[in-house]
Formats: C-alpha cells, structure tokens, sequence
C-alpha cells in the first residue's frame, strides 16, 4: 500500500545525465525535497528495446512511490520515449490514478518553434531515443510545419562518463556527427541535445558548430515546465514536501556514482545503493 502523506519529487534516469536535469530543477526549484534515482547497474538503456526499457522504468518508478514520491520525472530521453506512455496510460490507473509520471520530450520541443527561423530542426540523441522517433512524432503533432532530422551519437555518453568530454579525442565523434546532420539537412539552424550527458559537450560542440546554428539543451525548459505544472495543478503541489533536502540512490556501486556524479554536479554527494526489481 502507498502512503498518501507527502513527500519529494522523484527524479529518474538510466544513470547519471539525469543529474543535468535535476540541477536546473533544483536550482530553480530549491525549496522542495528531491530524490534521484540512477539505475546505474543495467545502463545504458539507448541499446535496450522498448519492453526492457519499460519493465526497468516501471521498476524504478514504483521504487519512487514506495519512498513517498508523488511526481516523478523521467529524468532520460529514451525512458521517456519507450516507457513514459505505457506508465501513464496502462500502469498509474493501477497503482495510484492521483500520482503523476513526467518525461522530458515534451516540454523539450514545446519551446523549439519558437526558437527556430528555418523550421528545420536537428535531434542529437541515443541510438534509442532516435530510433523510437519519438521527437519527430511529437513535432509532428504540435508543430507539422516543422522538418525534423535525427542523429545518433552513441559515442558521445561514454565520453561524458569517462571524463573525456573535454579531451582531443573526443573532436573526431563529435565533428563526425555534427558533420552529417548538417550534411542531411544544409538548412538546420536548430540542435536540440536530447540526450542529458550532452550539455557536458556544449562548449566542444560549439568549437565545431556555424555560429548561426541555435544549440539548446532540456535542463531549462523541462525545470520551468515543472514549476508551471505545480502552479496549475494545486493539487499535486500540496503532496510535495519542502524542507530543500536531496537524496541519492544508485543500483550500483554508491562509490563510483559519488565520484561520476561530481563531474555534472560540481559537489560531492552521499549515495545509497539500492535494488530495484
């Protein structure tokens, strides 16, 4: 049985570029308690098909209602492409109809027509959150004026995790797959970063990038998208406690996501290791 007595805002990724994600949150949010959730042990899921990459989120959510989390947000593209619907539609009817799972696509391309002259608009993510097309069928239903051309760049979380973001050897993935988006679509004059590891990559990315090309990533919208939604839905605001404290909880080793964690954070962190099933 869930308990109905308030508590924080669960956010959830695969590993850590949900900590991207969870910085602006915090930042903008920072009254509000908060537990991050990284199921580090079975990453990466943008290889992952879409049952697993559902049965693995639908686990790591229900461990989030049992910590008294109302509101979780799916802190990862390619959870949020291949779980979210399924959670939404097939799975909160069941385990409690008054909580709420959120992704990061949609508030992520609500702002992309606004920002884009050319209406042609590049996605660089997983192989898994290209392949399931979830953005292109997104933009499609908002904004059908707008061209979509998707890349995947599957080198580029390894070298986020490895701490090689910043290195030469990471120039030849990242001009390899800038070059052909551009080179598929001439008028791009929009990337979206879908992917939570890449704003790590934003100032190499802009060293290979047209100045005239817009580079934006999700931390930022999907934060005012959520302060928005607890302005409009009371409801769920009044669930949320807000005494400003943050828990860590990984599947794997609380050492190694302590130390990982600091490169997107800038801090150091206590971690508890968990099991999920």
């Amino acid at each position: 049985m869930l308990t109905q007595i308030p508590g924080p805002i669960g956010i959830f990724d695969s590993g850590y570029g949900g900590l991207t994600i969870f910085d602006n949150i915090r930042k903008l949010l920072p009254a509000y308690d908060f537990i991050y959730l990284g199921d580090n042990a079975r990453t990466p899921y943008g290889t992952r098909s879409f049952e697993v990459v559902y049965r693995f989120t639908r686990q790591a959510v229900i461990k989030l209602f049992e910590e008294g989390c109302h509101l979780v947000i799916l802190a990862c593209n390619t959870a949020s492409a291949k779980a979210l619907r399924n959670i939404q539609q097939k799975d909160l009817p069941l385990l409690d109809p008054s909580r709420r799972v959120l992704g990061v696509i949609r508030p992520t391309i609500e702002i992309a027509d606004s920002i884009t002259n050319s209406k042609h608009i590049g996605i660089l993510g997983t192989s898994g959150t290209i392949s399931s097309n979830s953005y292109m069928i997104e933009l499609e239903k908002i904004f059908p004026h707008i061209t979509v051309t998707g890349e995947a760049c599957p080198m580029w979380v390894p070298l986020v995790e490895n701490n090689e973001f910043n290195s030469p050897g990471a120039d030849y993935f990242i001009k390899k797959h800038l070059n052909r988006i551009l080179n598929t679509d001439p008028t791009i004059d929009t990337l979206i970063l879908a992917c939570t590891h890449y704003p790590l990559l934003i100032n190499k990315i802009k060293e290979f990038l047209p100045p005239d090309i817009t580079l934006f990533s999700q931390g930022e919208y999907v934060a005012k998208s959520l302060k928005d939604y607890l302005k409009r839905h009371p409801e769920m605001e009044s669930k949320l406690t807000r005494k400003g404290t943050c828990r860590f909880l990984t599947t794997e080793s609380a050492d190694k996501f302590s130390e990982t964690a600091s490169i997107f954070l800038n801090q150091s962190i206590h971690v508890e290791q968990i099991t999920i099933d």
